[in-house]
């Protein structure tokens, strides 16, 4: 029998829960301590307790290792995920390979009987509830600072950052490639012939790479 650990991070969870890689480690080390074995650990750094369980590559891998009556830990049940659907077949996965989910934090019971269960689907339910909140929240804040004028995520080709570091304004060099590319595109020219077209007057993108399709495309989207 061998533990396997799995620990899992997503980025907005590494800025606000507290319950950083560091922290799980040493709640499972804890866990792990009272039963000698060997141990082995994977780590997600990044992913969303969305995601379904084949966009996981660490737990797929922690998944693959599993072998009968071995133990999968997690520090708590919403590092499996934050979606019930998602975890009841993370959770299929592991018994078929007749090895037990374990939570060391001890927030849910690894049982199988009907009580344990329903636990685990109610503490499953309130992760989705709570992602889904977080989500919420988060977009209401964007779209507050983009009526503001003030900078959300990547700066859209024609502006720039003013000098306070938070709002947006005109930048005039790709203002005026911008103008170009739609005039070339109200003339009827595609976005293959409108690229070629822009890298043979040195109109370039940002960083001084040439134009494609993809680009001039993305470019128009953004500006419009």
């Amino acid at each position: 029998m061998k533990y396997v650990v799995y620990l899992r991070v997503s980025t907005d969870q590494q800025a606000a829960s507290g319950l950083g890689i560091e922290a799980q480690r040493e709640i499972c080390s804890r866990y792990i301590a009272l039963s000698p074995s060997e141990s082995v650990e994977f780590v997600d750094e990044g992913f969303s307790g969305s995601l379904e369980l084949d966009k996981r590559p660490a737990l797929l891998e922690a998944i693959s290792v599993l072998e009968k009556g071995d133990v999968l830990v997690i520090a708590k049940r919403d590092r499996i995920g934050r979606d019930p659907i998602v975890n009841a077949m993370i959770e299929r996965a592991v018994e078929r390979k007749k090895s037990r989910l374990v939570s060391a934090s001890g927030d849910v019971s690894d049982g199988n009987d009907p009580t344990s269960i329903l636990m685990k689907r109610m503490v499953d339910a309130f992760a989705e509830y709570e992602r889904l909140i977080i989500g919420a929240r988060t977009k209401a804040a964007l779209q507050v600072k983009k009526k503001k004028g003030q900078r959300v995520g990547h700066i859209p080709f024609g502006l720039c950052l003013s000098g306070d570091g938070i709002h947006l304004e005109k930048n005039e060099v790709e203002s005026q490639i911008l103008e170009q590319i739609r005039s070339l595109r109200i003339q009827g020219l595609s976005l293959r012939k409108i690229a070629t077209e822009m890298n043979l007057r040195k109109a370039f993108n940002r960083g001084g790479n040439e134009w494609n399709h993809v680009s001039i495309l993305r470019v128009m989207k953004n500006a419009a």
